[in-house]
C-alpha cells in the first residue's frame, strides 16, 4: 500500500492522489491525540481502493474516531454538520448570525428593508460602531456546491438598492457601510475577484483563509447541535424545529430534552458532551 497510488474522489467531484498526511491534518483539527490519530490511519490504509470517495473515507474516519474521542468526533463531523442543518436556510442565518455577536455585532434575523426600486428581504442585519452591514446567507445540503459570480453580482445590486434609500434616510442613525455574502460550501475564483472589486465581503467554509467559518465555529464553540453524538437525527430535527440550532443554546434550554423524549441518563451524557465540547 505504501507504494500504490490511489485516487480519491473528492467531495466536489475532483480525482486527487490519496495523502495520509491529508488525513492525518483533518484529524489533528479536531484536537484527536496522535496515537488515536494513528490508530484510525492504520485501520483505514487497508481499506482504501483506487476510486474511493473522500466521503467514505471520511465516514470511516468518523465511526473510529467517535469509538475513541467522542468530543473530536464532534468538532471533525463539524462541515457535515453544518450541511445538516437544512433543508431550509434559516438554522444557518441563526449560526451566522450568533457568529457576528461574538464579533461584536448587534444582529437581526430576517428584515425586511426597502431599497430605492423594491423591497428586499435580508437575512441578517448587522451593526457595529455606527455602521449598518447587510448579510446574505446562502446555504447548501450539498457541499459540492459553489458559489459562481452570478450569486455576489446579485447581492450586490441588491445592496445597492437597499444603501441608496438607507443612507438618503436622515433619520436612520447609521450609516450602511457593506454588504456581506456567507455560504457554507465555497466560492468560484471569479467571485471571489468580483467581491474584492467591488468591496463585497465573502465569507465561506474556508474563505477568507484561517477565518472561514471553520475556524470561527472552533474559535468560539459555535457548535450547530447537529454535531452532537449523543443525540439521532431524529432528536437533532426535533430541536431545530424548536429553533434550538447551538450547542450552547441546548445546554441553556435543556429542559427540551426531556421535552422531546429523552431519559435523565441520556440528558446527563448530553449535557456533559456540551461541556466538553464548548468548554463550559
Amino acid at each position: 500500500m505504501e507504494n500504490k497510488i490511489i485516487s480519491v474522489k473528492k467531495f466536489n467531484g475532483e480525482i486527487e492522489e490519496f495523502k495520509v498526511e491529508k488525513l492525518k491534518t483533518s484529524l489533528r483539527r479536531s484536537k484527536a491525540s496522535e496515537s488515536e490519530i494513528d490508530e484510525i490511519v492504520e485501520n483505514i490504509i487497508p481499506t482504501l481502493y483506487d476510486g474511493m470517495s473522500s466521503k467514505e473515507i471520511y465516514k470511516k474516519a468518523y465511526s473510529l474516531l467517535k469509538k475513541l474521542n467522542r468530543i473530536s468526533a464532534s468538532k471533525y463531523s463539524l462541515k457535515r454538520a453544518i450541511l445538516d442543518l437544512g433543508p431550509t436556510g434559516f438554522p444557518f442565518e441563526r449560526l451566522i448570525s450568533a457568529l457576528l455577536k461574538h464579533h461584536g455585532y448587534s444582529t437581526q434575523v430576517g428584515v425586511i428593508m426597502q431599497g430605492e426600486c423594491v423591497s428586499h428581504e435580508v437575512d441578517v442585519l448587522a451593526e457595529k460602531d455606527g455602521n449598518t452591514y447587510t448579510v446574505e446567507c446562502k446555504f447548501h445540503s450539498d457541499p459540492k456546491t459553489v458559489s459562481n459570480v452570478k450569486v455576489p453580482l446579485y447581492i450586490n445590486a441588491r445592496f445597492l438598492d437597499i444603501q441608496k434609500r438607507w443612507n438618503n434616510d436622515p433619520e436612520k442613525a447609521s450609516h450602511l457601510k457593506q454588504g456581506w455574502l456567507v455560504t457554507n460550501t465555497r466560492f468560484s475564483s471569479d467571485a471571489i475577484d468580483y467581491a474584492k472589486c467591488v468591496g463585497l465581503h465573502l465569507l465561506s467554509w474556508d474563505y477568507p483563509e484561517n477565518n472561514g467559518i471553520k475556524q470561527n465555529v472552533d474559535k468560539f464553540a459555535l457548535y450547530p447541535i447537529t454535531t452532537l453524538t449523543t443525540l439521532t437525527k431524529n432528536e437533532k430535527d426535533h430541536l431545530i424545529e424548536n429553533n434550538i440550532i447551538l450547542t450552547k443554546e441546548l445546554y441553556e434550554s435543556s429542559f427540551l430534552l426531556e421535552k422531546i423524549g429523552i431519559s435523565p441518563l441520556r440528558k446527563k451524557r448530553v449535557l456533559s458532551e456540551i461541556k466538553k465540547l464548548c468548554n463550559l
